[in-house]
């Protein structure tokens, strides 16, 4: 059984940044390809950042040079720091860990608004 658990979101102005973490509970989450989605009301989840085993990294087109996704195996963590938020970047963000099976994030929320 796979725990991700999402911290960070927020209330930013447009232009700010936030940096959001997953902390995972599981065994060899170095072996996890891991990625971030996003879900905005009323819209399909789509995939924002995913970072591989080797440590690739891939981007939505919406969020290059904006928001950097990242790991540290020695905590379990991924992140994903995002700068010069839009209010198009607002969004309920998830977190999810692949292997064998997919396992996702109770979510957390981030609000990009002035």
């Amino acid at each position: 059984q796979v725990q991700l658990t999402e911290s960070g979101g927020g209330l930013v102005q447009p232009g700010g940044s936030l940096r959001l973490s997953c902390a995972a509970s599981v065994s060899f989450f170095s072996l996890y390809d891991m990625r971030w989605y996003r879900q905005a009301p009323g819209t399909q989840r789509e995939l924002v950042a995913r970072i591989t085993i080797t440590g690739n990294t891939n981007y939505a087109d919406s969020v290059k040079g904006r928001f950097t996704i990242s790991r540290d195996n020695t905590k379990s963590t991924i992140y994903l720091q995002m700068n010069n938020l839009k209010p198009e970047d607002t969004a309920v963000y998830y977190c999810m860990a692949a292997r064998m099976e997919d396992y996702w994030g109770q979510g957390t929320q981030v609000t990009v608004s002035s």
